[in-house]
């Protein structure tokens, strides 16, 4: 069976709007046509998409699992189209994601200024889809954080760093100064496992109301401080590794230029500091008063 793309544009309407009327004005089409395609969607596809009363529009399993492959087709499509007109114009466009809390600044100020014919553009990740936009398209690198599913991409490790504990400043654990993994048994943990949330804000607006705690890095905690929060250090907690992540297979030629490049920018030389806007970072924030202030760890 061929994929109907139209058809499947209209499917997310309904899906998104959870009402044929408002679907169908977004479409510019009528509503007994959209109906109709719907059903013809439906039939193609050997299963029902929606369950329909007078009064609500819900999706069923298969409809469920559609929505969510369509959003990830209708990406991909629209990046290929995307790419297609920049050849058609002679662009070149570089387009770098990078994890919450690392910094890949410094690396396109470097590969810039040796290839400025190339424009680079910047995807933030959500912290629970780190490789998903090398697979389907969106970006043509990455800078990310382990753990994550490397199947068919090439790595550079480029650095590492520690993990910190966020609590509330009500939790009875954050007058200390530091912890052990130990100290946080039993503790109820806000992870991708536990509770996905949509956001950073979202989580530590969670955590700030004593609904658990996290495990972080530190990155992300200099980079997410605010009152309400304690990060404390957690002196057996073992490092996280960071690295530049591309599809494996054929790179063009800005793909490979800029690996090389940021490799060489962001990797800290040997037994000597990171740059400062490098993936490392040099201060571990703690616990200041009802703020999280950061402090430069002493030697």
């Amino acid at each position: 069976m061929d994929l109907d793309l139209r058809k499947l544009r209209y499917f997310v309407a309904v899906a998104e709007h959870r009402q044929f009327g408002r679907a169908a004005q977004e479409l510019f089409i009528t509503q007994p046509v959209l109906s109709r395609q719907i059903r013809s969607f439906e039939r193609e596809l050997g299963c029902r998409l929606f369950t329909r009363t007078t009064r609500s529009v819900e999706l069923t399993e298969a409809g469920r699992r559609l929505y969510e492959e369509a959003t990830l087709i209708g990406t991909v499509v629209g990046t290929a189209l995307r790419r297609v007109q920049e050849a058609a114009r002679g662009e070149q466009r570089l387009v770098v994601a990078f994890s919450p809390g690392l910094h890949v600044s410094e690396a396109i100020r470097a590969f810039t200024a040796r290839h400025p014919q190339v424009a680079v553009d910047v995807l933030p990740l959500r912290w629970w889809e780190q490789d998903a936009p090398l697979r389907d398209g969106r970006a043509h690198l990455g800078l990310l954080r382990r753990p994550f599913d490397d199947t068919g991409l090439h790595t550079v490790p480029v650095g590492q760093e520690t993990k910190v504990a966020c609590l509330p400043v009500t939790h009875p654990l954050a007058g200390r100064t530091a912890l052990t993994t130990a100290d946080l048994d039993g503790e109820p943990v806000l992870d991708a496992r536990t509770r996905r949330t949509s956001s950073l804000d979202e989580k530590f607006e969670l955590i700030a109301s004593g609904q658990g705690i996290a495990l972080v890095p530190v990155s992300v905690a200099g980079s997410y401080s605010r009152p309400g929060l304690v990060y404390l250090p957690v002196t057996d907690s073992p490092p996280v590794g960071i690295c530049l992540a591309v599809p494996e297979g054929d790179r063009p030629g800005p793909v490979a230029a800029f690996l090389d490049i940021a490799t060489a920018t962001l990797r800290p030389p040997p037994g000597g500091a990171p740059a400062a806007d490098g993936p490392t970072p040099a201060a571990v924030p703690v616990r200041a008063g009802t703020a999280t202030q950061p402090r430069t760890a002493r030697s």
